[in-house]
C-alpha cells in the first residue's frame, strides 16, 4: 500500500514540487533550513506548472555535465532514516512500519526484540564492520512472503550466517546482528545532511538488484546488469548464487586484466589482491549488452567500436544496436569512470598508495563497471574514458573536461589518497580504516564524505557550475535494515527475487535543483541513466533493436517482462525532474550560486571531531529528536565485532 500511494502521487504530479510527506499521525515533520539558506527558497505560486516534455527541453538546455558520485553500501534508512521529512524509521507510528521490531537471539538462547538504533560519535560510527549483503542472504533479510517483502529479517540472518554451531549464538554474531540495526545521522555524516538539507533528498530510489556491489556498478552504467544476455544465451545463467553467469548478481572479479585475459595486450589494471580473493579463481562472464559507451558515441560509434581487439566475440550482442546507432548520427557527448587506484600502468594520474608490487593497492576491480564489458576493456579508445581519480580533480580544475559535456563517474577505493585518518584512535581502526568509498569494512564515513565534498567544492568553483547537475548515491543498501518493500521488476534464475533490492540513498545537486526538498519518485540505478539519456537526447538503451530481441526472448521463453535496461518501458524508475525547479529551469527563479553548495575547505581536511560539524552546524534536528523517540543502543553493541572482538559500545 505504502508504495502504491507514492507512485500515485508522483504519477500526478511528476514535475511538481517535491513536498516532504508524512504518514505519521502526528504529523509531517518539516525540513528545518538554516537561516542563511533561506533566500534560495522559490515563493510560492513562483513555481510554473511544465509538462514532462517541456522540462526535458529546459534540462537539456542547461545542463550539459553529469557527475555521479557513486559511493558503496549504505541503506537509506541507515543514513537518512531520521532526516526530517524523508520517509525514514518514524514518518509513521511503528506498528505500521515493515521491520521495526525484529528477532534476534541472545547468547543465553533466549529470543529477544531489537528496534533500530541511532548510533554516532561516541560508538565512532563513521567505522562500522561489514556485514552481509550477497544476494542470498539480502533476499532471505528482506523475507519475502506471499510476493511481499517483510523487511524484518535483518538482524536474525545477519546473526544466522556467523551461528554456525551451537544451541546458542556466540557474542559477535549477536552483534553483527545487532550491528544491520544500527543506523547514523547528521554527528557522524553532517556533510552529506547539509547537501540534504540544500537541495534535493531522493528517498524512495532501490538498488537495482537484490545483491552486492558489482551489479550496481553494472547498473548505472547499463541499466542492468545482464537480463538481456541471459534470455539470449540461456546456458550462461547461473544457477546458484555467487558462480558467474547472467545476470550478474556477486561480486566476482572481471576477466579483463586478470591472469585469465587471453589478450596478450592487457589493456586495464588489476589489483592483485583481487583475483586470489576470488572463489576458486573464478572470474565473472564477458558482459556482451549495450552500455551508454555506445549511446554516447552517436555518429562515431562504429569507428570507436572498430578499435576492439576481438570484435567477434565483444560485438556479437550489440552489433545491431552499434548500427542504429550510428544511423541516428547524433552528435557524441563523452562518458568517463575516475576510479581511486586505477591506471592502465602506476604512473602520474593513479592516485593512491602502491602496494608490495608497484600497483594499483587502493583499486578495487569489482567496483569498476565498465571493465566487465569485452567491448570497452578490449578497446584502446574505450580504455582511455576510464581513469583514476586525480584525473578526475585534474580535468575539473584544469577545465579540461571534453567540451561537448557527458556523464562522469567517480569513486573512492580501499585507501584514500589525501592522508585523512579516521578519528577513533583504536590502532585496529587506524589501520584498517582508510578507505574513501564509504563501503563499511575498510572504508570512513567521515573520510568518504570528505571526498565528496573535495568533489563538488571543486566542481563549484569551475567553469562546469553552471550546466552541471551533481549526482551523489551508492551502489547497494550494504544489507542493513531499510523498511520500505521494494518494487517487484525481476526474478533471479534461482526462483528468488531479483529486482529491486532494498533503498539507498540518493542526492541530486544542481544550480537547477530545487531547496530543501525530499523527492518521492521512485526509482533505481536505471534512473541515472534514464536522466542521462533526457539531457543528451540519447536512444535508451531498452529500445535498442539488441536489447528488443533479449527482451522479447525474456517474456517468451522466460516469462519476465522487465528483462533489460530498465532506462525506458519499465515502471518505477523516475528519469530524476522532480529535483528540479521548473521556475530555476525557465529563469522565474536566479540559479543557484556556487557557494551555495560548497562547503567550508576545513571540513575536507579535517574529521568533524576536528572541525565541530554536527547537526546543529547545518542546523537540522533528526526526527527522532523531534519527537522524543530514539531506541535505547543495546548493552551488548558493538560496532565493530570482526574489527574489535568482544568490545562492547564506549
Amino acid at each position: 500500500m505504502r508504495r502504491s500511494l507514492f507512485a500515485l502521487l508522483l504519477s500526478t504530479a511528476l514535475v511538481g514540487p517535491a513536498i516532504a510527506i508524512s504518514a505519521s499521525p502526528v504529523g509531517a515533520v518539516q525540513n528545518p533550513a538554516p537561516s542563511a539558506a533561506m533566500p534560495y527558497r522559490v515563493k510560492a505560486g513562483a513555481e510554473p506548472h511544465l509538462t514532462t516534455a517541456q522540462m526535458a527541453n529546459l534540462i537539456r538546455h542547461h545542463i550539459k555535465y553529469v557527475f555521479v558520485l557513486y559511493q558503496e553500501n549504505r541503506s537509506f534508512d541507515s543514513y537518512f532514516g531520521t532526516f526530517p521529512g524523508a520517509d525514514g524509521l518514524y514518518s509513521q507510528p511503528s506498528a505500521q512500519t515493515p521491520g521495526f521490531t525484529q528477532k534476534i537471539i541472545g547468547v543465553s538462547g533466549k529470543t529477544e526484540m531489537i528496534k533500530p538504533f541511532r548510533i554516532g560519535p561516541k560508538q565512532f560510527a563513521a567505522d562500522t564492520d561489514d556485514i552481509d549483503h550477497s544476494h542470498p542472504i539480502m533476499f532471505a533479510k528482506m523475507n519475502i512472503k506471499n510476493g511481499q517483502a517483510l523487511m524484518n529479517h535483518y538482524a536474525l540472518d545477519e546473526e544466522r550466517k556467523y551461528w554456525k554451531t551451537g544451541a546458542t549464538p556466540s557474542l559477535k554474531a549477536k552483534q553483527m546482528g545487532e550491528l544491520a540495526m544500527a543506523h547514523e545521522d547528521c554527528n557522524t555524516i553532517p556533510i552529506l545532511w547539509r547537501y540534504a538539507d540544500r537541495f534535493v533528498l531522493m528517498d524512495h530510489m532501490f538498488q537495482d538488484m537484490v545483491g552486492p556491489s558489482t551489479p550496481g556498478n553494472l547498473s548505472i552504467f547499463a541499466a542492468q546488469t545482464g537480463l538481456t544476455q541471459w534470455a539470449l544465451h540461456p546456458n550462461e545463467a547461473w544457477h546458484n548464487p555467487n558462480q558467474p553467469g547472467e545476470p550478474v548478481d556477486s561480486d566476482i572479479n572481471p576477466v579483463w586484466g586478470s591472469a585469465k585475459d587471453k589478450l596478450a595486450q592487457k589493456l586495464v589494471p588489476y589489483n592483485p589482491r583481487s583475483y586470489p580473493r576470488t572463489v576458486a579463481g573464478k572470474v565473472q562472464d564477458n558482459q556482451t549488452y549495450a552500455t551508454i559507451a555506445l549511446t554516447t558515441a552517436g555518429g562515431t560509434v562504429v569507428k570507436k567500436t572498430d578499435a576492439d581487439l576481438d570484435k567477434k566475440v565483444d560485438l556479437a550482442d550489440v552489433n545491431q544496436d552499434i548500427a542504429f546507432i550510428q544511423r541516428l548520427d547524433e552528435n557524441k557527448v563523452a562518458w568517463r569512470w575516475f576510479q581511486e587506484g586505477y591506471s592502465a600502468k602506476p604512473v602520474a594520474g593513479n592516485l593512491g598508495p602502491k602496494d608490495a608490487q608497484g600497483v594499483h593497492a587502493s583499486y578495487i576491480t569489482h567496483h569498476n563497471g565498465p571493465q566487465y564489458f569485452g567491448y570497452i576493456a578490449n578497446n584502446p579508445k574505450m580504455v582511455a574514458d576510464m581513469g583514476g581519480m586525480r584525473a578526475f580533480f585534474a580535468a575539473v580544475t584544469g577545465g579540461t573536461l571534453p567540451a561537448e559535456g557527458g556523464v562522469f563517474y567517480l569513486k573512492g577505493g580501499y585507501q584514500n589518497g589525501f592522508g585523512l585518518h579516521p578519528t577513533d584512535p583504536n590502532p585496529a581502526v587506524q589501520k584498517r580504516f582508510l578507505g574513501d568509498d564509504d563501503h563499511p569494512g575498510y572504508s570512513d564515513a567521515q573520510i568518504s564524505e570528505a571526498m565528496l565534498a573535495r568533489a563538488v567544492n571543486a566542481i563549484a568553483q569551475s567553469k562546469y557550475w553552471a550546466h552541471s547537475a551533481i549526482i551523489i548515491t551508492w551502489d547497494d543498501s550494504e544489507g542493513d535494515y531499510d523498511h520500505v518493500p521494494p518494487p517487484s521488476l525481476a526474478t533471479a534464475p534461482d526462483g528468488t527475487r531479483l529486482s529491486d533490492g532494498p533503498r539507498v540513498p540518493f542526492l541530486v545537486i544542481s544550480p537547477y535543483a530545487k531547496t530543501h526538498a525530499v523527492s518521492h519518485a521512485i526509482g533505481n540505478q536505471a534512473s541515472v541513466i534514464k536522466f542521462v539519456d533526457a539531457v543528451f537526447h540519447l536512444p535508451p538503451l531498452a529500445t535498442l533493436p539488441d536489447e528488443q530481441k533479449g527482451r522479447a526472448m525474456g517474456l517468451k521463453n522466460l516469462h519476465q517482462k522487465y528483462m533489460g535496461p530498465f532506462d525506458a518501458e519499465t515502471p518505477d524508475v523516475t528519469n530524476l525532474f522532480s529535483a528540479f525547479d521548473p521556475a530555476r529551469l525557465d529563469g522565474r527563479a536566479k540559479p543557484l550560486p556556487a557557494h551555495y553548495a560548497m562547503v567550508p575547505t576545513s571540513w575536507t581536511t579535517a574529521m568533524p571531531a576536528q572541525t565541530g560539524a554536527d547537526c546543529k552546524a547545518i542546523g537540522v534536528v533528526p526526527t527522532d529528536i523531534q519527537l522524543h523517540l530514539p531506541n535505547p543502543i543495546p548493552d551488548d553493541f558493538n560496532p565493530r565485532p570482526k574489527t574489535n572482538p568482544t568490545q562492547k559500545q564506549p
